[in-house]
């Protein structure tokens, strides 16, 4: 049995100042088109107060924030799937809001593919807040604080929905997380992987970076890991491109800040990270579209020992940025 940090653990946050988008030193150039949007300490402010109120969703109760919590890197932990606008059911589980200026497909099916497209989804839905952009504008400009922080954040107090939507993109390309024991030994910042944890590092590696490659732990692509299928209406990346090649593909999730974000899948299927290794290892199910990388039919699966789950638990535990989800800045209050 691995024990690994909890949240629950961490209490105090770190307080810090605006510091601009940054890119860390061991990280690529972002995808995210920052010349068309240029983040501002106004605008992130805006962003953020914007992402924490439930002025975009018809009921005044549904935020971003509801399902997208900090304490457990900005998903919601603990719910397979989010409840919206009158107790709705998301037909997903809530992906965290982590390093998206370097996604570069967005949602498990990856049906929307710029960041600044993205809040159009979850406004819009009937489950999830259930407003139209124009009311959400509406709304905003009779409120008696929102028009005077659109001017500082654009230079006039127009609001519009193209305003909004940056502005929310500003304060999400500001959720990065890239400060993990596993960053600090990338960046030879002083810290150094225990056996085990090396051990887990070679694992990883040589069985899961294909898909989930470093630094981000995600290739931000789609891919049928072998799964049960419990509704075959869910059809992941086909029900965007159309393909039958792509029947049960499903966008790799970064496993940066892995322990707080349970549970797994793209339908939360799984309560702990050990439930998902035994599935890596010996619970892959035959499929036409499942990844090679797994479907080999003379060793399914990656077929782990019990000492080599335990080395890759230990080492997906070196991932977890506890600055990430204790800083004030990212904090609704």
């Amino acid at each position: 049995m691995i024990i690994l940090t909890s949240c629950k653990d961490i209490s105090e946050p770190i307080t810090d100042t605006f510091p601009g988008f940054y890119t860390p030193a061991n990280f690529p150039q972002p995808s995210y088109a920052f010349a068309s949007n240029p983040v501002t300490k106004d605008g992130f402010a805006l962003g953020k107060k914007l992402f924490y109120d439930g002025i975009l969703s018809r009921t005044g109760l549904i935020a971003c924030g509801t399902c997208h919590l900090q304490n457990s890197a900005f998903t919601q932990v603990g719910h397979a799937k989010s409840h919206g606008v009158d107790d709705g059911e998301t037909e997903y589980n809530a992906p965290p809001v982590i390093n998206l200026a370097w996604n570069e497909a967005f949602m498990w099916e990856g049906g929307v593919l710029q960041l600044d497209n993205f809040p159009v989804n979850p406004i819009t839905s009937h489950i999830e807040m259930d407003e139209t952009l124009d009311n959400v504008v509406k709304k905003l400009a009779a409120h008696p604080q929102y028009p005077s922080l659109f001017k500082a954040a654009f230079g006039t107090n127009e609001i519009t929905s193209e305003r909004m939507i940056k502005a929310l993109s500003q304060f999400q390309v500001m959720c990065i997380s890239a400060d993990s024991k596993y960053d600090k030994v990338k960046r030879s910042e002083g810290a150094q992987f225990s056996t085990d944890e090396q051990a887990g590092y070679t694992l990883f590696k040589a069985h899961c970076a294909s898909c989930h490659s470093e630094p981000l732990f995600t290739d931000s692509k789609f891919h049928n890991n072998g799964i049960v299928i419990m509704d075959p209406k869910e059809l992941g990346r086909q029900n965007i491109s159309l393909n039958p090649n792509d029947a049960y593909k499903f966008k790799t999730p970064t496993l940066r800040n892995a322990i707080w974000t349970s549970p797994y899948m793209h339908d939360g299927r799984f309560e702990t990270l050990e439930q998902v290794v035994n599935h890596y290892s010996n619970g892959i199910i035959d499929h036409p579209t499942v990844d090679t990388s797994l479907n080999n039919p003379i060793k399914r699966g990656l077929q782990f020992s019990d000492t080599q789950k335990k080395q890759l638990l230990t080492f997906l535990n070196t991932l977890s940025d506890t600055s990430f989800i204790r800083r004030r800045l990212l904090s609704e209050f």
